[in-house]
């Protein structure tokens, strides 16, 4: 029932636009017969309202993976260099809440560790929502931002470095086994704002999982028990990603994206001195207007990245089979 009603959904809004486009094209037939300039233009507006929702159906019907439809958590990490990358990994994570508010998706924070002057040290929120790992999942990667320092008293241009790290929220019908002597399970003080209890208590808990290497961790909750129960959520979340991985082939992608986060291994930069620019070094895909972007406007790399990515997978599909 899900299923079919996703492709309801998907055929639904094919056929509204189909008629909204015909009603749209007479109207401007007529509204040219007729010497309308003012009705022209708006339907010529319509138009181009039109088009841009169908390049976005188009992108979406990339959206067939096994996991696209599920809720995703995304973490954000600061890479080395202080204050000055905590503060950027803190525009990186509200840049994705914003994309992800402006969407109509729910953002949950999950996990949260504050830098040591400002920004964070990392971060893990879940967005919940159609599609929301399918439309996130080709940010995994390092973001590099360039700027003059806003910490530095002497105004110098830094460059800092964030990874993003994205995996799909598993349905409870998916058996993954995890046995208890693969955990190392921690528990300490969760820190920030949170009242007494929260702060004085260790409820905070960090799971280790020993084979794979995967670490998570929750403290959004007074509760040790249901801070286990959704780090243990967001384990299995991770293997079955890495699983999902394995079968579209992208392992070696997958870690070539988890390598240092710092030069050479960016998939991003962002550009705010001496010029501005964001330009995404996988689809080629650049814009001169990055305060829009780091205000949430990603759709246009999105949907770039995601073409990319599925015609990376189809020639090697092409390929194989030849």
């Amino acid at each position: 029932m899900r299923e079919r009603n996703r492709l309801a959904t998907l055929t639904g809004a094919i056929t509204t636009l189909e008629a909204e486009l015909s009603d749209t094209l007479e109207l401007v037939e007529l509204a040219e017969a007729e010497g309308d300039a003012a009705m022209v233009a708006d339907g010529m507006a319509t138009l181009q309202r039109l088009a841009e929702e169908a390049h976005r159906r188009e992108i979406e019907s990339l959206l067939s993976g096994e996991a696209d439809g599920n809720d995703a958590y995304l973490e954000v990490n600061a890479g080395a260099g202080g204050t000055e990358a905590q503060d950027w990994a803190e525009m990186l994570l509200r840049m994705y809440m914003r994309w992800a508010e402006a969407h109509g998706y729910k953002v949950s924070l999950i996990e949260q560790s504050e830098g040591e002057q400002a920004g964070i040290k990392s971060a893990t929120i879940q967005v919940s929502g159609a599609n929301a790992y399918g439309w996130l999942k080709t940010e995994g990667g390092v973001h590099r931002l360039v700027r003059i320092s806003p910490f530095d008293a002497n105004a110098r241009r830094q460059t800092s470095f964030a990874s993003v790290w994205v995996y799909p929220v598993v349905d409870e019908s998916i058996d993954i086994e995890i046995r208890d002597a693969d955990l190392k399970v921690d528990t300490y003080r969760a820190s920030g704002a949170g009242g007494q209890h929260v702060n004085k208590t260790e409820s905070a808990i960090r799971i280790t999982h020993i084979p794979s290497g995967i670490v998570v961790a929750c403290q959004t909750d007074r509760s040790q028990h249901r801070n286990r129960a959704t780090a243990m959520a967001m384990l299995k979340a991770r293997l079955y990603e890495a699983e999902l991985q394995k079968r579209e082939a992208q392992a070696a992608a997958t870690e070539s994206q988890k390598t240092d986060i710092g030069w050479g291994h960016q998939i991003r930069s962002y550009v705010l001195a001496p010029y501005q620019l964001v330009k995404d070094l996988r689809s080629g895909y650049e814009t001169g207007n990055p305060a829009a972007v780091l205000d949430g406007g990603l759709d246009p790399f999105l949907a770039a990245s995601l073409a990319a990515r599925v015609g990376a997978v189809r020639s090697e599909a092409s390929a194989a089979a030849r």
